[in-house]
């Protein structure tokens, strides 16, 4: 089952660092030139559409914005439920809305959904965490290869997007315990009825803003008969070639999205397509050299590290790195049970060896004459500034491909079955100068088949699905973490021969880590929904699932003997080179629910989820697997209340949770962490007039995580504030790291997640064409890294807009963070949030005109 070559695609390109500036420029015409493309094609659409009908009717859309929860949602259970009617914490976000608000990436959905919230994963809007750990992301109710950073998670092409907090229901597999987003893309087909729309309708966009923001977007849907039957097909493309606030960052990405949908005859349904996502960008690391001082007042420490580039040819080797020649690296020394704000002086000299002291706490490998900085200064910076450098790169090129068929009953009797066949693929570089090249080259199928059939009395309706299913994963990923440098770099000066790496992915060679495996998964799932007419409803369902999995290490390709460089030098080889284990485990989940007539609807949920332990590529340790800890469960306590007042015009939902892992050592610190989470959630949508909506969002919770509760300490980048008795020069040249120590319950609290979020929007529709909207996120202080050193001040985000509707023109025009906010997001916090933090974006502005038709 193994896979044994490597062929990664991007591999094989040339290294951006030996383009020049003409073929850039080249590059970024032809993105522009497929923006005008794409406009003139579905301008051509719009007008031969113009021409087939004399008179276009106008949708104006007012007051509901499909805010509120009326229609059936089936991603959360499995069944058509609203909702209103679901026992668990979920929201929908509709198409209108993130039109409206102009949401125009994940993290902005925190503003209509409450229990969510995302630390920067080096500026890549990947994953949503919710309910304080990461998510997973679904389409069309199938689970998406995990994606926590390797290109930002497009919306656009969505028809609304559903947010479903906790575990997933077993009839979707293995899942994270922390939620998961579900994209529901553009169709022909109306999901409450299952007919098509009865005209052909489109429009074009065209996107601009701020630091050279431009996007294009064409789409175009209807129906039409295909031998003799109903055949509907939506189309969509964008393409964008934007600047950004941040210095060295700038985007180009193409997406295509399709799906048609066909009756091939009265009983026999059939819906397919797909998705292609090119994206080209980089990861931003932010702020290095982070201070309390450069939070507070943009205070930077500059200065230079000293040259190591031997050869000459503008980047430092790992074995340059290797200044001894001992098979280790000398710029990374460890300090053992650092507790931080320990005031006392660096020690660079009193014991043997390579070991130094700061108080009574060991540094090992301390090579202290090449770590400080010479020319050292202070310098005021702002939040454009960044890590990033000219030939840092992030691609992605990711496909999803769907085919469902589906076969109804002759008779309300019999059984529906459902046949769901899902694809994806995504190929993936991701390389930074100062010290970090990955790449994954993954793929994906799952087959999954539902068997539903309904009964009903007059007091009395019961609904079943079986489901068995196949998923199998095929990974191939590299990292290249060792010789990770953060703060060599001086942001007030161009990364060059003193702070850049030659990474392993220009050389093929030296990686960190390697692993090429697969993992198949063969579940059997049953649930079913039981509602009497007095108001009660249970909701009950099990799943058991077996995986066998693969995977191998290829040591010729690693740098070192070990993944994380704790074996003595190549001789005395630790590393596991492969691994293969079966696992089985069993999901199960108990919901009842009781609709009290008055609009008031209580609801508890206690839930058990199976999840695998993949990482950013969706790969799997060969540790891991041999260790157990590939495969885990998480548990659900929920208990809550839905209400629908006034008509049905006002929803708001609360909620109360527990949710933990099993296993505290069954983790991927970069995908899926063992945490403890207790929370409280509370959501309104109301439709005050049929011209105003205002919706107001609410989270509280606590987040620890369990391993580090478990052994007291943390393994984490040491920043200059942690050790406040050291001046900061003394270390920049390498990077301080260590197992830091914060006991109790506290001291395990996962960092850069806020306590508290609260959040308010609101839209009028004037009725004559004219709109306007607003929204206000505030999120509390968090400390930016484990050791609680460095502090983050709370904010409060607000946007405003307005639209302006013109027979079959709509102008919609957005201004964010309205008062020039200043705040930030911690950079994967647990590992590194004591180095570098992310500045978040300034006053900006960005605009649409659509033509629709």
């Amino acid at each position: 089952m193994t896979t044994d070559t490597h062929s990664n695609s991007f591999l094989n390109r040339m290294h951006p660092s030996y383009t020049n500036n003409s073929s850039e420029l080249r590059h970024r015409r032809k993105y522009r030139a497929g923006a005008f493309i794409v406009l003139l094609l579905f301008g051509f659409l719009a007008s031969a559409q113009e021409s087939e009908e004399d008179q276009i009717e106008e949708v104006v859309v007012v007051g509901n914005l499909g805010s509120l929860p009326t229609e059936e949602v089936e991603t959360v259970y499995g069944f058509g439920k609203t909702l209103l009617l679901t026992p668990r914490s979920a929201s929908s976000v509709s198409d209108e809305m993130i039109n409206r608000f102009g949401i125009r990436d994940i993290d902005e959905l925190i503003a209509v959904a409450p229990g969510t919230f995302t630390q920067s994963f080096f500026g890549v809007a990947g994953a949503l965490d919710i309910r304080g750990t990461p998510g997973e992301t679904y389409f069309r109710g199938v689970r998406r290869l995990d994606n926590p950073g390797n290109y930002p998670t497009p919306i656009g092409a969505s028809d609304r997007i559903d947010i479903v907090r906790g575990p997933a229901s077993p009839i979707y597999g293995p899942a994270k315990i922390g939620g998961y987003l579900n994209f529901n893309p553009k169709s022909a087909r109306i999901e409450q009825s299952g007919e098509m729309v009865d005209k052909r309708t489109g429009a074009v966009s065209l996107v601009t803003g701020s630091w050279d923001k431009l996007i294009v977007t064409g789409e175009t849907g209807g129906a039409t008969q295909f031998i003799g039957e109903d055949f509907g097909y939506y189309l969509y493309a964008e393409v964008e070639d934007s600047g950004t606030y941040y210095r060295n960052n700038d985007v180009e990405q193409t997406l295509l999205q399709a799906s048609f949908d066909a009756h091939m005859s009265e009983r026999v349904h059939i819906h397919f397509g797909g998705m292609f996502h090119a994206y080209k960008g980089q990861q931003n690391a932010g702020w290095n050299r982070l201070t309390q001082e450069l939070i507070d007042r943009g205070v930077y420490v500059t200065g230079q590290p000293l040259p190591l580039d031997l050869d000459g040819d503008g980047f430092i080797s790992h074995q340059e790195f290797d200044i001894d020649g001992d098979g280790f690296t000398d710029l990374n020394p460890f300090a053992a049970g650092l507790v931080p704000g320990n005031s006392a002086a660096f020690d660079p000299g009193t014991l043997d060896g390579d070991v130094c002291s700061i108080g009574t706490t060991l540094i090992f490998g301390c090579q202290a004459g090449l770590l400080g900085l010479v020319n050292v200064g202070t310098a005021v910076i702002d939040g454009s500034y960044s890590l990033t450098a000219p030939d840092d790169t992030l691609e992605n090129d990711v496909i999803t491909l769907y085919f469902d068929v589906i076969w109804y009953p002759t008779d309300r009797q019999g059984w529906k079955w459902t046949n769901q066949l899902f694809f994806e693929a995504y190929d993936n570089l991701n390389e930074n100068a100062y010290g970090f090249s990955q790449f994954h080259d993954t793929w994906v199928i799952e087959n999954k088949l539902v068997a539903a059939k309904s009964w009903r009395t007059s007091d009395l309706s019961i609904d079943v699905q079986l489901s068995p299913s196949l998923r199998y994963t095929n990974f191939d990923h590299a990292d290249d973490f060792t010789n990770e440098y953060f703060d060599r770099r001086d942001l007030t000066q161009p990364a060059g021969p003193l702070d850049s790496r030659l990474l392993s992915t220009q050389i093929d060679d030296d990686y960190t880590e390697y692993y090429i495996g697969d993992y198949l998964d063969l579940g059997l799932a049953a649930l079913t929904d039981i509602n009497w007419s007095n108001g009660l409803s249970i909701l009950a369902g099990i799943r058991w699932d077996t995986i066998d999995m693969e995977s191998r290490q290829p040591v010729e390709k690693l740098l070192f003997a070990s993944a994380n460089n704790f074996c003595p030098p190549p001789g005395d080889s630790c590393v596991r080179e492969q691994a293969s284990n079966r696992f089985d485990g069993f999901s199960w989940t108990l919901s009842v629910n009781y609709n009290l007539g008055s609009g008031l609807i209580p609801y508890a949920t206690v839930s058990t989820q199976s999840t695998v332990i993949a990482g950013q590529g969706a790969e799997i340790t060969t540790d891991n697997i041999a260790d157990g800890g590939a495969f885990d469960t998480s548990k659900l306590l929920e208990i809550g209340l839905k209400v629908s007042l006034i008509e049905n015009s006002l929803y708001g939902a609360v909620a109360f949770y527990e949710q933990d892992r099993t296993d505290f050592s069954a983790q991927s610190i970069v995908t899926n962490q063992a945490t403890q989470t207790e929370g409280v959630e509370f959501e309104m949508r109301w439709v005050v007039t049929k011209q105003l909506l205002v919706t107001v969002g609410y989270s509280a919770m606590e987040v620890i995580n369990l391993n580090t509760l478990n052994w007291g300490s943390r393994f984490s980048f040491i920043g200059s504030d942690d050790i406040p008795g050291v001046a900061p020069e003394t270390f920049y040249g390498g990077s301080l790291v260590g197992t830091v120590v914060r006991p109790g319950d506290r001291g395990a609290r996962r960092a850069g997640m806020p306590s508290t979020i609260g959040s308010i929007t609101a839209t009028y529709d004037f009725g004559n064409g004219i709109a306007i909207s607003g929204s206000a996120v505030n999120v509390d202080s968090v400390h930016s890294g484990f050791s609680n050193s460095v502090l983050l001040p709370a904010y409060t985000l607000i946007n405003a807009g307005f639209v302006v509707e013109r027979g079959n023109w709509m102008l919609t025009a957005t201004a964010k963070n309205l008062t020039d906010e200043r705040y930030f997001r911690s950079n994967f916090p647990n590992l590194f949030g004591g180095a570098i933090v992310l500045p978040e974006l300034p006053r900006n502005f960005q605009t649409r005109l659509q033509y629709r038709w």
